[in-house]
């Protein structure tokens, strides 16, 4: 519950600076917060909202591929400062030795040795990443390390 008290805390700060656009996405984050709670009957933990923000980002770095494809750069860059002030709510990125020695802990403890225990593999270290590092970037690494 502590990110979510951060997030209004962040809100109300934004509100007093004037921040319009901060304030605008700082806003939706705490309306997706909101929906999930409503929709699911559920009080939020930080781990859960931690994929919330993460799913967020994602959501937005494929606008702004279409955004860019069909030129709307002005789209883009909208899209580009939500993920920014989402990106100060989630935990500090992995580095890409941290992120290497989680997969290889993961191969080690599930066995892998195959493309078939990719799964086992993704699901050990999903938790770890989760809003840290891009999923599709360590299903890639650990694609090449199985493989090799």
């Amino acid at each position: 519950m502590a990110l979510k008290v951060d997030i209004t805390n962040a809100m109300k700060g934004a509100m007093r600076a004037r921040q319009k656009d901060r304030l605008k996405t700082i806003r939706l984050i705490l309306s997706e917060i909101k929906r999930v709670e409503v929709d699911e009957r559920i009080d939020i933990d930080d781990s859960r909202l931690v994929s919330i923000l993460a799913k967020m980002i994602k959501q937005r770095r494929d606008s702004i591929s279409q955004y860019d494809q069909a030129g709307r750069t002005e789209l883009s860059e909208i899209e580009s400062n939500e993920i920014e002030v989402i990106n100060e709510f989630l935990p500090a990125a992995l580095s890409d030795d941290e992120i290497n020695d989680l997969i290889q802990k993961a191969i080690a403890e599930t066995s892998a040795s195959s493309m078939k225990d990719m799964g086992k593999v993704m699901g050990i270290l999903r938790p770890d990443i989760q809003g840290r590092a891009d999923a599709g970037d360590v299903s890639k690494r650990v694609k090449e390390a199985l493989n090799s």
